[in-house]
């Protein structure tokens, strides 16, 4: 921004009287235009000016608009580049798009036309400066608070402060939320903020595991209890003494593993398969659930009073449609943590790009989010993820709404699930561990699921 705080748009091209029609357009409208009459002379301008929109012809000698382009993204890859031409192809109008350009547009053009890019340039601009500062503020916070959930949403940050303020204290908590709404994520910061950080955290999917070998892992075994017990073991709740035990998906239990749950919750012992002696524990338990758990207890598939005895302090995540403002959060800190690990710089996502993740409905939440980036982040040769790289059930959303206000055409909730896991499968190729790891469930979960629908696994 200027020091008068309008946005500074330098204009590039080689006909002066462009140049200067443009120059008064922008004056009138509240915008400081900065002219440079060639390519050439614009890149030398851009480090030092730092403008914070850039309007260019693409055909000059020397240097080309997408010279230009280039040249300004590699500066400032947040930078909105808009290029101009009066001979405009669809091969060139892709080439634009694919370099990182904002806009392209036509010689000649209305004014209205390129006031109305202009301003949508100098938002997205606003948002972009907003969005980093805001990112450098919370990662200066988590430098002070430790490894704090990213997001800055209403709804996220409520969630945050609810379990900041549970943590130091031994209440049981249930962590209620769609897969892939960061349910272990926030698990694992109770723990890490409660007085037993220094023990261990250990946590089970109790959806991913048949009834017996279950019940065996979570409360031990002695030898000879079933085949194939050779010997004495001790369950998870044991290991994790002194420390968090996390029980995910613990709505995908049978009644008798329940009522086994009930006795550790209320007596604090376990006794082992096969043993008739209990063993004291001394473990804090988090549980997580994407059921309806009152639902399921109304329908007599969960017990209501190991329900209450989990429903000490309830977390409800919201699922990332209801905090799009963190996409933005999440994606950079995505991108650097993939630029970390890859060993590489960070990426950036183009604004087309930035777009569609933002505007997609995410159904398999923040898990869904990091495979797409992953899965960009992989197929991206150079500086700046594009929307080419994205998977095809983002970039060819259907416009038509799944639920409408006609109730009678609205589908049964199992119809949308089933919709769902055959829609993601289907994405994925058929593979199902990529599918499951989408749909934030274990293998053997989905093919119950799909066993349970009828579909051939």
């Amino acid at each position: 921004m200027s020091g008068d705080g309008k946005p500074t748009v330098l204009v590039i091209d080689d006909e002066t009287g462009i140049l200067e029609s443009l120059r008064i357009l922008l004056k009138n409208e509240g915008f400081t235009p900065v002219l440079a009459s060639g390519g050439k002379q614009a890149v030398e301008q851009i480090a030092e000016l730092r403008p914070d929109i850039i309007l260019s012809d693409v055909r000059m000698p020397s240097v080309s608009g997408v010279q230009v382009l280039s040249a300004a993204r590699a500066q400032d890859p947040d930078v909105p580049v808009i290029l101009m031409t009066a001979q405009a192809t669809l091969q060139s109008a892709m080439q634009a798009v694919n370099e990182g350009a904002f806009y392209y547009i036509q010689k000649p053009f209305r004014n209205d036309e390129m006031l109305a890019i202009l301003h949508r340039a100098a938002e997205h601009r606003r948002l972009r400066v907003e969005n980093k500062s805001l990112r450098q503020e919370i990662t200066r916070r988590e430098r002070t608070a430790g490894t704090r959930p990213v997001g800055s949403s209403k709804a996220w940050v409520g969630v945050v402060q609810l379990a900041e303020t549970v943590a130091p204290t031994e209440s049981t908590v249930l962590i209620q939320g769609e897969s892939g709404t960061g349910k272990e994520v926030i698990a694992r910061y109770i723990h890490q903020l409660s007085l037993r950080t220094d023990g261990p955290f250990l946590s089970i999917n109790c959806g991913a595991l048949p009834e017996s070998l279950l019940e065996s892992e979570l409360f031990g075994h002695v030898k000879g209890s079933f085949t194939g017990a050779v010997k004495d073991k001790s369950g998870l709740f044991t290991a994790a003494a002194g420390g968090t035990f996390f029980l995910d998906e613990i709505g995908e239990t049978t009644p008798a593993t329940q009522v086994k749950l009930l006795r550790v919750l209320q007596h604090r012992e376990v006794i082992p398969v096969g043993a008739t002696e209990a063993i004291p524990i001394d473990t804090r338990l988090v549980a997580a659930t994407n059921r309806d758990l009152e639902e399921a207890i109304k329908q007599g598939g969960f017990r209501s009073d190991l329900f209450y005895r989990l429903n000490v302090i309830a977390l409800h995540l919201p699922p990332l449609r209801e905090r799009r403002d963190d996409i933005p959060l999440l994606i950079d800190w995505f991108l650097h943590r993939a630029a970390e690990t890859r060993n590489e710089p960070v990426k950036q996502v183009s604004p087309a790009a930035l777009e569609l993740l933002q505007s997609f409905a995410w159904p398999g939440n923040v898990r869904e989010l990091e495979n797409a980036l992953e899965r960009a982040v992989i197929l991206t040769s150079g500086p700046v993820i594009d929307v080419a790289v994205l998977p095809e059930r983002i970039t060819q959303r259907r416009a038509e709404p799944l639920i409408t206000e006609q109730a009678r055409t609205n589908p049964t909730l199992e119809a949308i699930e089933r919709a769902y896991i055959l829609w993601v499968l289907q994405s994925e190729g058929g593979n199902k561990t990529r599918a499951a790891d989408v749909l934030g469930i274990d293998p053997s979960t989905l093919y119950r699921k799909l066993s349970r629908f009828g579909v051939e696994a």
